[in-house]
């Protein structure tokens, strides 16, 4: 079976959405290497809606940094409002049922399924259907902003199965589900 994970920057305030606006001073060398170690052997990703018209207005295209590495993987996207034929190379929109399209893909073959999305994040952490999450938090207040764990259904328990503190000063934190 495939694994399903997600990494996502957050603020020690718990902020997940726009990174960029708290982590361009807190980016260093272990951050890049634990990237690249959890890109290698991805090979299908989904978006949400966002984050899919975001990134494909900026990756499409260009082909350094990580634009090498989203342009020629397989892009699955979450949305209601967006029709299939996409514009991005290799993205389709997600037709059926979220979590009924993520099971089927988990029994598939390939690599493995990156998460970028901080609602189907959330979606699949409370179905049990997300084997990793790595959150690196950066050691500031965001004060506003999208938070992962707001509008849960109910509490669950993480597993804390990973951890480092990178020589900026940012905590990585690998969770799974706790059974």
């Amino acid at each position: 079976m495939r694994k399903v994970t997600a990494h996502l920057f957050s603020s020690a305030d718990g902020v997940v959405e726009s990174p960029n606006l708290f982590q361009f001073d807190r980016f260093g060398p272990e951050e890049g290497e634990a990237m690249g170690k959890a890109l290698a052997p991805v090979t299908d990703v989904i978006l949400g809606r966002k984050i899919y018209d975001e990134w494909a207005g900026y990756f499409s295209g260009n082909d350094e940094d990580f634009g090498a590495f989203i342009n020629p993987v397989a892009k699955h996207v979450a949305s209601h409002t967006l029709k299939d034929p996409l514009d991005w190379n290799n993205a389709t929109v997600i037709g059926e049922d979220l979590l009924d399209f993520v099971r089927e893909l988990k029994q598939g073959d390939g690599g493995v399924i990156s998460v970028n999305s901080i609602s189907v994040v959330r979606q699949l952490l409370e179905a049990g259907l997300l084997d990793e999450l790595t959150l690196t938090v950066h050691p500031v207040f965001a004060g506003q902003g999208r938070k992962l764990f707001d509008g849960l259904a109910e509490p669950f328990r993480l597993e804390l199965v990973d951890s480092q503190i990178t020589s900026v000063g940012n905590a990585m934190l690998t969770y799974r589900k706790h059974a």
